[in-house]
C-alpha cells in the first residue's frame, strides 16, 4: 500500500493538541477547574422565562461578553447549534428564533480575543458537507485563532432537523460511526504526510490534501453526548467531553449519581491511552445573600413561558437524545443542566463538590449575563483561587 492509500485502521492520525505544553488547550487543562462562558448566541439564550433582562443574542453583545470572560481569566467561549423553523420554539419569548452559527462566531471572535479557546458546534451529518471541508475550514480557523479554535462535533438527535436538509435521521449508534469515520479522515488530513486516497463505508477521497498544518498538531475537538455510542466516539477523538446532569437539574440530585457517569467516559478514554477533559452545564445564580439568590431563583421560574418550554419538551422527546431525560419543566425556565444557586461561598462550595466528582470544568450559562458575569468573577472567583480550584491568570 503506497502513502497516499489509506484503509480505515491505516489511516494517519495528527498529534494532539493537548501534547503540545505551550498549546492553548494545554494551558486551560492546567487549570483544576475550567471555566467556560456558553454564549447566548439565539433568542432567550439559555432560559425560557419571561422575567425581565438583558441578554441579547447579537454578535456585539456577545463579542462584549466574550472579552469580558477573556479579562476574568476564563478559559473557553462556546455556543450551541440548532436548527428551527420559523418561531423557534415559539411561547411569549419566541425562543431561540434567532439563531447566529456558532462556527462563525466563534471564528469571528477571534478577532476580538487574545487568549481564550474559542468553540463552535457543527452538525457534520446535515447537507453536503465532507471532512475536506472542515478539516479545511478548521485548520483556517485555527490559524486565525493562534490554535485557540475547537469544533463541537455533534450528529443530531432532533428527528425534524435532518428533514430540513432533505435527509432522515440515521440509527443513533450509525450517526457515532459515520461521524467517527468524518472524524478519522479529518485527522488524516490535518497530519498531511501525503495525498490521501482513501475509500470508506461513507466517505471516500483521491489525491485529497489540505495546507498549511494546525499550529498544535490538529484543531481542539469536543463532543456532546450521555450515551455509550457517544461515549466511544469521545473517547477515542474528543480532547472535552460536554456531559449532562444524569439525575436533573438540582445539584443534590445529581452529585451522587455524577462519579460513575464521569468515569464512564474518562476510563474509556484510558483504556486507549488518552485522556479527556470532562465538563457540565450549570446556570449559576448568585447574588450577596442566599436569601437574595433564592428570590430571583424563584421569579425566574414564576414566569416561565409555558409555551415556549412545551414546545422545547416535545422536540426533545421526540429525539433520541440521551441527556436532560430526568430535566423538569419549571426547570427549564432556568435552564443549564444543573442549577447552582446562592451566595458566593454558598456557589463557591458547590462548585466545590462539583469538581469533587471528576467534573474537570463547567460552561456556565446566566439569566441576565453582563451583570451576572461581572459579579460571578468579582466575588465568586477570588473563592474558587482561595479553594485551590483556580489559578490566577494574568490579565
Amino acid at each position: 500500500m503506497s502513502a497516499s492509500q489509506q484503509s480505515e485502521t491505516q489511516l494517519w492520525a495528527a498529534e494532539e493538541p493537548q501534547n503540545h505544553p505551550d498549546s492553548p488547550l494545554s494551558k486551560a487543562f492546567a487549570q483544576p477547574l475550567m471555566l467556560g462562558l456558553f454564549l447566548p448566541l439565539q433568542t432567550g439564550g439559555w432560559s425560557q422565562s419571561t422575567l425581565p433582562r438583558g441578554t441579547d443574542w447579537t454578535f456585539d453583545y456577545n463579542a462584549r461578553l466574550t472579552q469580558q470572560a477573556e479579562r476574568l481569566g476564563f478559559d473557553i467561549a462556546f455556543g450551541l447549534s440548532q436548527w428551527l423553523p420559523k418561531g423557534g420554539f415559539g411561547g411569549e419569548t419566541g425562543y431561540r428564533e434567532n439563531f447566529l452559527d456558532p462556527f462563525v462566531s466563534a471564528v469571528a471572535l477571534a478577532s476580538v480575543t487574545s487568549r481564550i479557546l474559542l468553540m463552535g458546534t457543527i452538525h457534520v451529518l446535515y447537507g453536503p458537507w465532507h471532512p475536506m471541508h472542515l478539516a479545511r475550514f478548521l485548520a483556517t480557523a485555527d490559524h486565525i485563532s493562534q490554535g485557540r479554535f475547537g469544533a463541537n462535533i455533534v450528529t443530531g438527535y432532533a428527528e425534524n432537523e435532518p428533514r430540513m436538509f432533505g435527509m432522515t435521521r440515521a440509527d443513533h449508534d450509525r450517526r457515532y460511526a459515520q461521524s467517527a469515520e468524518f472524524t478519522r479522515i479529518c485527522n488524516a488530513l490535518w497530519a498531511g504526510v501525503d495525498n490521501l486516497t482513501y475509500e470508506g463505508e461513507f466517505y471516500s477521497l483521491e489525491n485529497a490534501y489540505v495546507s498549511p498544518r494546525p499550529k498544535y498538531g490538529r484543531p481542539v475537538l469536543a463532543t456532546a453526548s450521555g450515551s455509550p455510542a457517544g461515549f466511544d466516539y469521545a473517547s477515542r477523538y474528543s480532547d472535552v467531553v460536554f456531559v449532562s446532569s444524569p439525575a436533573g437539574e438540582q445539584l443534590a440530585d445529581a452529585l451522587p449519581r455524577l462519579p460513575a457517569h464521569v468515569a464512564t467516559v474518562k476510563n474509556a478514554a484510558a483504556a486507549r491511552n488518552r485522556q479527556v477533559r470532562v465538563i457540565i452545564n450549570p446556570t449559576i445564580i448568585v447574588r450577596p445573600t442566599r436569601e437574595e439568590a433564592f428570590a430571583y431563583y424563584r421569579a425566574i421560574m414564576d414566569h416561565a413561558d409555558l409555551g415556549a418550554i412545551g414546545n422545547f419538551s416535545a422536540r426533545h422527546a421526540a429525539g433520541d437524545s440521551q441527556s436532560w431525560l430526568e430535566h423538569s419543566a419549571r426547570g427549564r425556565a432556568v435552564g443549564g443542566h444543573l442549577h447552582i444557586v446562592g451566595s458566593p461561598e454558598d456557589v463557591a462550595e458547590q462548585l466545590k463538590q462539583l469538581h469533587a466528582t471528576g467534573i474537570d470544568g463547567i460552561q456556565i450559562t446566566f439569566y441576565d449575563y453582563e451583570p451576572e458575569l461581572a459579579y460571578f468573577g468579582e466575588s465568586v472567583i477570588p473563592l474558587l483561587e482561595q479553594a485551590g480550584l483556580r489559578l490566577p491568570v494574568a490579565p
